[in-house]
């Protein structure tokens, strides 16, 4: 049974950012059909990520028909989750509730991020908040 994760947006970012590190990884590990783990997505998560890979893209000059491939390829591979309630607020930043609540949805195991403070309380409802070089050792970790 795959792990079940939920990226938070800032690991796509540092993805794009640098081919070098851990959140790169991880989306090529994907890419490639790493069956390890699960990348479980709801409507919200992905416009968030649209909205802020493609002003990163038009920040650095680059081409946002980018952005809409890797999101296709996202979309079509991950775990797509309706999100039916709400527990707002809980988190430190509210604007990262709905990641909480679709980390629910989905039964997740982690919480991937580089804001380890702002999801604190996530571990009350059983689910780890953890570094994407914390959840590459995890993944790597399975046979």
């Amino acid at each position: 049974m795959p792990i079940q994760a939920v990226l938070d947006t800032n690991i796509l970012v540092a993805a794009g950012r640098s081919n070098a590190g851990a959140s790169f990884e991880l989306l090529r590990l994907f890419h490639q059909g790493d069956t390890r783990w699960e990348w479980n997505l709801s409507t919200a998560l992905l416009l968030e990520y649209e909205a802020v890979l493609k002003r990163e893209q038009q920040r650095q000059g680059r081409d946002v028909a980018e952005v809409d491939r890797l999101l296709d390829d996202v979309c079509a591979r991950a775990s797509r989750h309706p999100i039916f309630y709400l527990i707002r607020p809980h988190l430190i930043d509210p604007n990262d509730d709905f990641i909480l609540e679709l980390a629910l949805a989905a039964g997740a195991h982690y919480i991937v991020t580089h804001n380890l403070g702002d999801f604190r309380d996530a571990e009350r409802f059983g689910i780890r908040v953890v570094s994407p070089g914390e959840f590459l050792k995890i993944i790597l970790s399975q046979p």
